[in-house]
Formats: structure tokens, C-alpha cells, sequence
């Protein structure tokens, strides 16, 4: 009996690789066969599953975190989100660390600063499209979110195709996965609504610019996943009727926006990108890759409750369950429509104050209006239901940092659809030199989209304030910040962490294609360091086994980075 015991004992352990205490973990990055289609094909794992697990940490412990490529290629792990020192951040030719060598281990070291939903992923290539990603949950020392359940809720797109294969297939032509073109149906659909003038027009205005107002994703054909499940295998997270239950939505695809909701239950959103926010209710939310939001549920019937995620090009769902029991699913709610894109989603919506309305028909205003309204935006709330805004998130607490910026950096995002490559400040990263930041500066970052598509701008090592009409001291935090098509937005900066920082769009594709560069935060004589930088205590460590890998093999200039981002001096401006 006791040999039994010791035997089970054995094999548990054995079972139990990846955590060897708190705060430790090992790591396998591996290229393996994974079946997620009905077709097998090689993916990369993490510890054999994609995704990765998540990890879990508490507010104020040191973690360390040992990580084996058994892969040919060179591979990384960017802790997204995470303060920590430049040389554990994890992008490959940044602040020294020099990647992950086919058959080599490197050790993560630092200290949790922070607690709240994050995530992690390779920073190499496109592998985090082929599944190198996983979930992070940050305990911390008082939660004033109290919930009875707690569930990750992490959304990705899959594909069978190889991350190499989709980039040469956009190279190629930037419209390849453009499936969901307008047709000659559409056209005389459009002609018997509008008239054949009107339409003849706008149809022509489009293939002028060779365009399409179809254009929401780069990317089409994926099958979207909760926690590494299809739709078909449900996801289900138990609940017993009454309890608070608190769900971390995590954005962890490579391309696409989502619209949020679980019919039948309001959401309360209490985090965003891990930062904690003034409880807001809501029926729906739209996030962007990378982005995540913790909201709270209390579902008081004993029924299942479906999580609809809906990418925006409303090419399927991503699905999962609250339910009281296993094996229990809910109702699947209808597609939204696919919306189109237009003159405002160009950046070309014009003032309708200066025209001469008095020569313009009604139907010539209502053409109008529609063009300045970002079809972008339009997620087909229902009428009556709330859908999140930025300006409705609210710090919560008070801001320690409330200074006016000294100095206002323009980040213009552009890109040419002819070569696929995607820009900031109209350089691609491999011409692009660094954003330089003085330590302890406050600057306003104002980025200004000339293109149609949405970008998710994400800045390593620290996070950033949104200007969304909240007063100073309840900005809230973001790491990642969408900036809607044709449109403007601003946030504020504390640069209050020395190093080397990526700084680019989430979108893989167009980070791969050039929307990238290095944001350099010097380290000042203290004499030189404000007050406010004085409190940044904690000291950057080191990995416990530093490796001497080549540094060459991971020239971030051979992956067609392109970016660019040049500074100017700057007043304060009103947002």
C-alpha cells in the first residue's frame, strides 16, 4: 500500500514540471503536432499546449522564470504589460538580451511590481501567432475586488497557415484574405437604395483609390479560440446562481478586435490592461489585440450564459459558457453586420458647417452624414444597451503623477497598401531612429492616424495615461491604446523607467511590416532626476544564468520592422 502511495506520489510530481515553488517556473518552447481543425499540423507550444498556462504571481515576489528552446530557431518571451528591468523584457537586439538560442535555457529574474490580468509572448518573428503565448495573473496584496470565481478568458485567432506563409501572402498582394468583397449584388443593391448615380459614384471614388470598404482585417480564415478551445469544444466556466464572478478577458490574437458580450448578464468592468478602473456597467466592449479588461458578472439563473466575442470582421465567434453544470451551452446569438468603411474611416470626413446646405437635398444630407460617421465604430450595439468607451474609464484611486507634459511627440501612423508596409512618422523600423525620452520627463504622445485601419499602440516598460476628458488624477493606465481610422488620440507618459522600450502596433503583421521603433529613456545623474523619479525603488536584476548568445542572429532591422518616430517640441494643447 505505501509503495502505491509513493508510486502515485512519484508520478504526480512528475506530472507537475512546470512550477518547481512560488514564483518559479520552467518553460518548453517547442515546436510540436498540435490538431485544432481537424488537420494536424507543427505548432509551437509552450509546455505542450497552446496556449501556454497561465502563471501566477503575487504582488511583491521575486520570480524567476527558466525558459527552453527546443526549437531550431532563435525564440523570446515578452512578459506583456509587466514593469521590470529593460534586459528581462524580452525583445531580442533591446537593453542587451540577446534571444533564445536553438537548445539553450535563459533564466527570467525580477520582481512583480504590480498586480492585475496580463499576458506573455514570443517577441520573434511571427511566432506568437503560431502559438507562443499564455496567461498572467498577478495576485495582489489587498483586492478590492472581491469575486467568488475567478476565470481567464483568453481570446485568440488560429490559424493552420504558418505566421512566414501569411506575411509573403500579404507581400504579395495586401488584399489576398480581402474575402468579403463588395459585389455587383451589393452595387445594385446600393443603386436601388441611393440611386445608380450615387452609387456609380462612391463605387468609383473606392477603385480610384484602390481601396476597399470592406477592409476591417488584413487577415481572414481563422477559427477563433477561449483558452486554446474551438466553439465546438465550449469552453465552460461552473458558477453557482448568485456569485460574483470575475472574468479576465485577455486579447491574445495576432490581428483582430473583438466585440464583447454574454446576453442576459451586464458586465462590470474593474480593470483594464491590469490597472484597476472605477467600476463601470456595460452590455458590450470592443478590445484590441493585446488589450485586456477583468469584469465582474453575477449571473442569478440557473441557466447557461454564452460569452459571444465577434471579431469585427464578424468572419465567426470566438464561444464559451457560465453555466451551473458541464456540458451545458447557451443560445448562440446572430451575427452582427459586417460594416463598411468610410470617407471619416479615411481621415477625410469634412466640416459640414462650411457648405452651402441650402443647394443640398435631403438625401444628399443623409449621404453626407453617413460619411462623416466612422463605420469603423459601428459595433450594432442595440438601441438602450452601453457600450465601453475610453472615456468612461476612470483611475481608480488618485494618480501620483498629474503634471502638465513639458513637450508634445507627434507618432503619425502610415502605411502603403502596394508594398504592405505599414510606418511611423513615414519610416519603416529598419530606417527608423530611436524616440529619445530625458528620465522623469512627462510628454504627450499624440498619434495621429492616416490610414483606415484601427491600431493598437502598445509601448513596453511603462505604462501611459489616456487624455479621455477625465480629470488628471483619474486618467487611467493603458499599455495598449487603440487609435480608431482617419481619427487622433492622445496619452500622457511619465518616463520613469531607464532603458530600451519597443514601442509599435500589436497588430503582428504590421509590427512585422515596419509599425515599430525604440523609445530610449536615459538614466540621468540623480542631480538631473525630478523629485517625482526619485521613487522608483526597485533595482534592475539580472538573469540568474546570463547567457553569452550572438546577438546577430536577432537583428530586429532583418525582420522588415519599419518605424520611425522623430519628436517635436510642443505646448500644451487641449485634447
Amino acid at each position: 500500500m505505501k509503495h502505491t502511495v509513493f508510486m502515485l506520489l512519484a508520478l504526480l510530481l512528475l506530472a507537475m514540471p512546470s512550477q518547481a515553488k512560488a514564483g518559479e517556473y520552467s518553460l518548453v518552447i517547442d515546436r510540436e503536432p498540435v490538431n485544432i481543425t481537424g488537420h494536424t499540423v507543427k505548432k509551437i507550444t509552450v509546455n505542450g499546449t497552446i496556449p501556454g498556462q497561465t502563471l501566477s504571481f503575487t504582488e511583491g515576489e521575486e520570480v524567476t522564470i527558466h525558459v527552453a528552446n527546443k526549437m531550431n530557431e532563435d525564440t523570446s518571451v515578452h512578459w506583456h504589460g509587466l514593469l521590470l528591468p529593460g534586459e528581462m523584457d524580452g525583445v531580442p537586439g533591446f537593453n542587451g538580451f540577446p534571444g533564445i538560442k536553438p537548445g539553450e535555457t535563459f533564466t527570467y529574474h525580477f520582481k512583480i511590481r504590480q498586480a492585475g490580468t496580463y499576458w506573455y509572448h514570443a517577441h520573434s518573428m511571427g511566432q506568437e501567432q503560431d502559438g507562443h503565448y499564455g496567461s498572467i495573473v498577478i495576485t495582489p496584496k489587498s483586492d478590492t475586488v472581491k469575486a467568488d470565481r475567478d476565470y481567464v478568458v483568453l481570446l485568440s485567432d488560429y490559424t493552420d497557415e504558418e505566421s512566414s506563409s501569411i506575411m509573403a501572402n500579404l507581400k504579395m498582394s495586401s488584399d489576398y484574405y480581402a474575402y468579403a468583397r463588395r459585389t455587383i449584388g451589393d452595387f445594385f443593391e446600393d443603386a436601388k437604395e441611393r440611386g445608380f448615380g450615387k452609387a456609380w459614384a462612391t463605387a468609383k471614388m473606392w477603385g480610384e483609390m484602390r481601396m476597399l470598404p470592406t477592409d476591417l482585417s488584413d487577415v481572414s480564415g481563422y477559427t477563433f479560440l477561449i483558452n486554446g478551445k474551438t466553439p465546438d469544444q465550449n469552453w465552460t466556466g461552473i458558477f453557482k446562481p448568485g456569485e460574483r464572478v470575475r472574468l479576465r478577458f485577455i486579447n491574445a490574437s495576432a490581428m483582430l478586435f473583438y466585440d464583447v458580450r454574454i446576453p442576459g448578464l451586464k458586465m462590470q468592468v474593474v480593470s483594464s490592461d491590469g490597472q484597476d478602473v472605477e467600476p463601470v456597467a456595460v452590455d458590450e466592449f470592443r478590445f484590441g489585440v493585446a488589450e485586456t479588461y477583468d469584469v465582474i458578472v453575477t449571473p442569478k439563473d440557473d441557466k447557461a450564459y454564452t460569452i459571444a466575442a465577434e471579431p469585427i470582421d464578424r468572419s465567426g465567434f470566438a464561444l464559451g459558457t457560465l453555466a451551473p453544470r458541464e456540458g451545458m451551452k447557451g443560445q448562440v446569438p446572430e451575427q452582427r453586420f459586417r460594416t463598411l468603411l468610410t470617407m471619416a474611416d479615411m481621415g477625410m470626413g469634412h466640416d459640414m458647417s462650411g457648405m452651402d446646405h441650402s443647394k443640398m437635398t435631403p438625401e444628399e444630407m443623409e449621404d453626407m452624414r453617413a460619411e462623416m460617421e466612422s463605420g469603423w465604430a459601428k459595433a450594432g450595439t442595440p438601441k438602450g444597451d452601453k457600450q465601453l468607451n475610453y472615456s468612461d474609464l476612470r483611475y481608480l484611486g488618485t494618480q501620483k503623477d498629474t503634471r502638465q507634459p513639458e513637450r508634445e511627440i507627434l507618432v503619425r501612423l502610415g502605411g502603403n497598401m502596394e508594398r504592405y508596409i505599414w510606418t511611423m512618422n513615414g519610416k519603416k523600423y529598419s530606417e527608423s531612429g530611436p524616440m529619445k525620452l530625458r528620465y522623469g520627463e512627462r510628454v504627450r504622445l499624440k498619434f495621429v492616424n492616416d490610414t483606415m485601419m484601427a491600431h493598437p499602440m502598445h509601448l513596453h516598460g511603462m505604462f501611459v495615461q489616456l487624455e479621455n476628458g477625465q480629470p488628471m488624477a483619474k486618467l487611467p493606465n493603458k499599455h495598449t491604446v487603440i487609435v480608431p481610422p482617419g481619427q487622433s488620440y492622445s496619452v500622457l507618459l511619465t518616463a520613469d523607467e531607464a532603458g530600451e522600450w519597443a514601442f509599435h502596433c500589436h497588430l503582428l503583421y504590421h509590427m512585422a511590416a515596419g509599425m515599430m521603433t525604440k523609445a530610449v529613456v536615459a538614466k540621468l545623474d540623480p542631480s538631473d532626476i525630478p523629485d517625482y523619479a526619485k521613487a522608483a525603488p526597485y533595482k534592475p536584476g539580472t538573469a540568474s544564468k546570463p547567457m553569452n548568445h550572438d546577438m546577430g542572429g536577432m537583428d530586429h532591422s532583418k525582420m522588415n520592422h519599419d518605424t520611425n518616430t522623430t519628436t517635436q517640441g510642443g505646448q500644451h494643447h487641449a485634447h
